[in-house]
């Protein structure tokens, strides 16, 4: 019934193919999964660089799990030795480790942890610029890939570290 509802009334929703709503309801399930399990329900830039930080200490960090999603945010937010305009529409935030980002971003950066960090950081505007109403002056549309990426990310974490049953 909803999904009936936001086609008929949401702003440039039914112009959306299926595969991009689904991409779309499926990152805020699996968003709401990752922030409960990985950040314990305290999703921020700083959570996540603790629960990354820990992954590491422990061992267990498989930050090369997460290299197409990096390349892909790469490829998105810089190329040509710069920030391209999709950078600026992430929204990042003082408290986001914005030098962190750019850093991992650019290429200057390639520690495991951070570049890690800055995939998540980037997953964490996605869900922020979504839940508060941003990515609908777009009309959700172009998202595709972003929402594909970053759901890949979430399932990785999870499978790895969410402690999920079979």
């Amino acid at each position: 019934m909803s999904m009936q509802w936001l086609l008929a009334r949401a702003p440039g929703f039914n112009a959306l193919t299926a595969a991009e709503r689904n991409a779309i309801v499926d990152f805020s399930l699996l968003w709401s999964l990752f922030e409960a399990l990985i950040l314990k329900n305290a999703g921020s830039a700083n959570t996540i660089r603790a629960a990354v930080d820990g992954w590491y200490d422990k061992g267990i960090l498989q930050a090369d799990a997460y290299d197409p999603q990096l390349a892909y945010f790469r490829a998105r937010y810089y190329a040509n030795g710069s920030f391209t305009y999709h950078f600026d529409h992430l929204h990042l935030r003082r408290n986001d480790q914005i030098e962190l980002v750019r850093s991992v971003i650019d290429g200057r950066n390639n520690d495991p942890c951070c570049r890690v960090v800055t995939v998540f950081v980037i997953v964490l505007r996605f869900r922020n610029n979504l839940f508060h109403g941003l990515k609908w002056q777009y009309a959700l549309a172009g998202q595709l890939d972003n929402f594909t990426s970053a759901n890949s990310a979430l399932m990785t974490a999870l499978d790895h570290h969410g402690q999920l049953q079979g």
